[in-house]
C-alpha cells in the first residue's frame, strides 16, 4: 500500500513543475485526511500548493473542481484556483486535483476567541459571500448538484422546496440509529412533521454550500475582509437561500455563543452583509422557520458525531454530546407548532 508521500510524489511527477524536493502537512480544523498542503523546492524557491485526493467510497469528486471554477467565474466569493484536475490519472493514485495554496488560519480553531471587531467583520463578510452566491447562481429545481457530461445538473430533483427539505431532514434522522443520539429520533420526528407546513413550497432554487461552517473557511485576523477562502465544495445543493442563512446562523453564532447580546450583534452584521447583495426580509416568517432549519442542521451534525469525535478523548466526546443535547432541547422548544 502506498503512503501519502508516495501518492504526492506521483502527483508532482505527473502534473507538477520540476522540483528538487517537497514537504507536506495535513490541515487542521476537521479537514479530511485526503488533503495535503505541499511545499515544493522549485528552482531554489518555495512553491506551495494543495493536493486533494478522492475520498474512499462512492462519493462524487469531479463536481468540486468544477464548482471552484464555476463560482470564481460568476461571483467574488474567494475560492482557491484549480491548477490541475485528474479524474483518471496516468499514475497509480486516486483521482485528484491541485489548487493554489491560500494562506490563512482555519476559522474553526479561532472564531470563539477572536476580538469583537474581527468577529464582526467575519460575520459581515459571511453575509456578503452568501448574498453574492445566492444572487448570481440559480437553478430550475431543488436537489443535490452533480455533473453530467461536464455540466452542472440537479440530481433527483424536486419541484417543491418543502418536500425536498423533508427528504433532507429524514435522511439525517435515518443516520442517527448508530450514534449516541438514537434516543432523540422520535422526539425530533414529532417536532418536525407538524412544523413542515410552515416551510414554503415554492421559491427560486439557489446555489447553497451545504457545509458552510467555520471549519471550511480560512481567514486572516486584523483585515477588513478576513475570510480568504471558502473550501470543500463537494456538498452543494440547489435550495432556498433561507435554509443556508439559518444554517450559517446556527453554525457560526447560535452554537458558538451564549450571550444574547453577542448573538444578536453578530446576527445583525450577518444580515446587513447579506442584504448588501440581495434583498431579504428577515422578519417575514424567516424567524419562525429558522429553528426548524437549524434543528435539521443539528441532526446532520449528530449523524456525523462519531466521525468527527472518533479520535478525541472520552471527556471531549462527553462534553460535545452534552452540548448537542442542550442545543436539541433549545431548538425543539423553539420550532413553531
Amino acid at each position: 500500500m502506498s503512503t501519502p508521500e508516495d501518492d504526492i510524489r506521483a502527483v508532482l511527477d505527473e502534473s507538477g513543475p520540476d522540483y528538487n524536493g517537497f514537504t507536506f502537512e495535513t490541515p487542521g480544523g476537521g479537514h479530511q485526511s485526503d488533503v495535503y498542503m505541499v511545499t515544493l523546492d522549485h528552482g531554489g524557491e518555495e512553491y506551495e500548493v494543495v493536493v486533494k485526493f478522492k475520498p474512499d467510497g462512492d462519493i462524487p469528486f469531479d463536481i468540486e473542481p468544477k464548482l471552484h471554477e464555476y463560482v470564481a467565474n460568476r461571483t467574488d466569493v474567494p475560492v482557491p484556483r484549480i491548477l490541475v484536475f485528474k479524474q483518471q490519472p496516468a499514475v497509480d493514485v486516486r483521482p485528484y486535483f491541485v489548487t493554489e495554496r491560500v494562506h490563512g488560519e482555519n476559522l474553526s480553531q479561532e472564531f470563539a476567541t477572536l476580538s469583537a471587531e474581527d468577529r464582526r467583520r467575519v460575520m459581515q463578510q459571511a453575509g456578503h459571500i452568501l448574498g453574492d452566491l445566492h444572487s448570481e447562481i440559480g437553478f430550475e429545481a431543488f436537489g443535490r448538484l452533480d455533473l453530467h457530461n461536464g455540466r452542472l445538473i440537479v440530481r433527483d430533483w424536486m419541484g417543491s422546496w418543502r418536500e425536498y427539505f423533508e427528504q433532507l431532514t429524514r435522511a439525517h434522522l435515518s443516520r442517527l440509529d448508530d450514534t449516541p443520539f438514537a434516543d432523540v429520533k422520535g422526539r425530533a420526528l414529532e417536532t418536525i412533521e407538524p412544523a413542515l407546513e410552515f416551510v414554503p413550497e415554492d421559491g427560486v432554487p439557489r446555489l447553497v454550500h451545504d457545509d458552510f461552517r467555520p471549519a471550511n473557511l480560512l481567514f486572516e485576523a486584523g483585515t477588513e475582509r478576513p475570510i480568504t477562502a471558502v473550501l470543500d465544495w463537494q456538498d452543494v445543493l440547489a435550495a432556498l437561500p433561507e435554509y443556508n442563512l439559518a444554517q450559517t446562523e446556527f453554525l457560526f453564532i447560535d452554537s458558538s455563543f451564549t450571550d444574547p447580546d453577542v448573538r444578536e450583534g453578530l446576527r445583525t452584521e450577518f444580515h446587513e452583509g447579506y442584504t448588501e447583495h440581495r434583498p431579504m426580509d428577515f422578519e417575514d416568517g424567516y424567524a419562525d422557520r429558522r429553528p426548524l432549519y437549524q434543528l435539521s442542521t443539528l441532526l446532520w451534525r449528530m449523524a456525523g458525531f462519531d466521525a468527527v469525535f472518533d479520535d478525541d478523548s472520552g471527556l471531549v466526546r462527553a462534553r460535545a454530546e452534552a452540548q448537542y443535547r442542550q442545543q436539541f432541547e433549545r431548538l425543539v422548544d423553539a420550532v413553531p407548532e
